[in-house]
């Protein structure tokens, strides 16, 4: 919920600024109410470059021991009006990663769907990428549809919330990893926030964030900081909502009893670690680069989220881009003041705020593809190469995890500076 303008086009800035039924869970089912009941077929050909034809991207490939499942779920929660639109009530869509028994016939499932494709492309914070020629619709996932849940052991539950203004399929690279090293992670559409969230049936809903945020210019800066607390309260919401949902798949044996964390990016982060605040059913939390105040810059003083002001008792991980850590970031610093137990600042550099996504992959074939400027990529997704940043959020984020959810004891470099991660300074 920040802007960091010096490396972001006006629309990320925006998004930075602005930082039902049970839940299903019936994993060994194909055909679940609610869920996506088609997949496109992968297709690992490499597109040649031409100026005539669409770019298509690939994914890294998970690597964990399991494969993963996957199913995408309607969530209507039936006691809270939507905050955005009059006269509904508040639905979303949930992407469901889990390790599986087997993904054997079963197709990989596309990271966006035709719908949310179409809408991402027409707001994405990509400012500098042409609109109408990347195929958003066709980058694979390592996902299974509807494959049986594989129940040996317990099995950790994780949500992800991904920064404004994006959708929740644009932290795939992490949620498919968890989900490989035997997490059950959930991912989250903040539906009017996200730039597309796809309902059963083809329903598409779009953001309202643009306009809302336009408005708000338009009439001072206390709208502004007005609508960047009703979109981190409405985050919040959703979420605990979520957790009703988890909670009531463990109280009906669909799922067996386990410990549950949270990450995600930018306002995405901002909302695990406030959720972890709020709800002691978030037992550990990361933020990949999340700003917790209502400010235009991450390096602004301001009013601080009460997380901030407060702390947190659990252990969490702050991940920042190139320039940002508890030392300059304000409310980074007041949360860490504030807080008691086991908390790391870690800096990736080289890295933009963007590279905490799927864009960190996405962006460098684009731009080869399309034949855009390296100033193009570096701008997005900054100077540390795609594998090693890839590489850097799968241990960290990990091993974060296993840490605190399942009690293991790896993951040494969680506690100082590693010589297989140089390119992690640590605050």
């Amino acid at each position: 919920m920040d802007t960091n303008a010096n490396t972001k086009t006006n629309m990320t800035s925006r998004r930075r600024v602005l930082a039902a039924s049970a839940l299903g869970l019936a994993w060994a089912a194909a055909g679940v109410p609610g869920a996506r009941a088609t997949a496109m077929a992968a297709d690992d050909t490499a597109p040649t470059p031409r100026t005539s034809r669409l770019a298509r991207m690939k994914l890294p490939a998970p690597t964990g021991p399991y494969g993963v499942g996957t199913v995408s779920l309607r969530l209507a929660d039936r006691r809270r009006a939507d905050p955005w639109v009059a006269g509904r009530r508040r639905e979303l869509m949930v992407d469901v990663r889990y390790p599986a028994r087997s993904v054997a016939s079963r197709p990989r499932v596309p990271q966006m769907t035709k719908g949310e494709a179409v809408g991402f492309d027409r707001v994405n914070n990509f400012g500098d990428l042409p609109k109408g020629r990347i195929d958003w619709s066709a980058t694979q996932t390592f996902a299974r549809l509807g494959v049986p849940l594989d129940r040996r052991g317990q099995r950790p539950v994780v949500l992800y919330s991904p920064g404004v203004g994006d959708p929740r399929t644009l932290g795939t690279t992490l949620t498919d990893e968890l989900a490989s090293h035997g997490y059950v992670v959930v991912a989250i559409d903040h539906t009017y926030d996200a730039s597309a969230v796809e309902f059963p049936g083809g329903r598409v809903e779009t953001t309202l964030l643009p306009q809302e945020f336009e408005r708000a210019q338009n009439e001072g800066p206390e709208a502004v900081v007005a609508l960047m607390k009703k979109t981190s309260a409405v985050r919040v919401a959703d979420t605990r909502f979520v957790l009703d949902e988890v909670e009531r798949a463990f109280a009906s044996g669909r799922l067996e009893r386990a410990p549950v964390g949270m990450f995600g990016q930018s306002a995405g982060g901002f909302a695990a670690l406030q959720t972890m605040h709020d709800d002691e059913r978030i037992a550990a939390a990361v933020n990949l680069d999340g700003v917790l105040a209502y400010v235009g810059g991450d390096h602004d003083e301001g009013e601080l989220s009460s997380v901030a002001r407060d702390g947190v008792d659990g252990p969490f991980l702050l991940m920042g881009m190139d320039g940002d850590d508890r030392t300059n970031v304000p409310s980074w610093r007041a949360l860490w003041e504030h807080s008691d137990g086991w908390h790391r600042d870690l800096v990736l550099r080289g890295a933009q705020h963007a590279t905490y996504t799927d864009a960190t992959s996405l962006i460098p074939q684009i731009a080869r593809q399309l034949g855009l400027p390296q100033e193009t990529v570096t701008g997005l997704v900054g100077t540390v190469p795609a594998a090693r940043a890839i590489a850097v959020q799968r241990a960290y984020v990990t091993a974060f995890f296993d840490r605190w959810l399942r009690g293991r004891s790896g993951g040494h470099f969680l506690d100082g500076p590693s010589s297989k991660y140089p390119e992690v300074r640590f605050v």
